[in-house]
């Protein structure tokens, strides 16, 4: 190939390369690590300090169940026990199908330097939203 015919390739493929990722920006998520400085993701060399963390709202239902477990009454506010009270015996405590709205998922309390999580760049890349932590199926 002559030089100038390897110069319009090379500038054609460079041209293609950032139109394509100008088409597709702000939509692919990354995979990242939570660092003890921030978020470091896959593709970006430097830590992100400030990045922001999607919050999620529920509503929660719970079946019918049962739980086994014994009672120590009376209780502080904290749970524990006042008055010198020793626990009953075995007892079995059901409980009704119900909902519970708006349970608010703080999920982002627990992720924790060397946790994986998928981040969604914005604003141009120039900040980046934790959506969730990834972790693997195998354990």
């Amino acid at each position: 190939m002559s030089d100038p015919f390897k110069s319009l390739v090379s500038t054609l493929e460079s041209r293609f390369s950032g139109i394509s990722a100008k088409s597709l920006s702000g939509i692919p998520s990354e995979l990242g690590l939570i660092t003890s400085n921030g978020l470091k993701l896959d593709s970006f060399k430097h830590e992100i300090p400030d990045f922001l963390v999607a919050e999620w709202m529920a509503e929660l239902e719970l079946p019918a169940f049962s739980l086994v477990g014994t009672m120590i009454a009376p209780v502080d506010e904290t749970g524990n026990p006042t008055g010198g009270g020793a626990p009953s015996q075995r007892t079995r405590f059901d409980f009704d199908e119900t909902k519970i709205g708006e349970v608010r998922l703080n999920w982002s309390a627990g992720i924790k330097p060397g946790d994986r999580v998928l981040a969604v760049p914005v604003n141009g890349g120039k900040d980046a939203v934790i959506v969730c932590k990834v972790v693997s199926s195998g354990g």
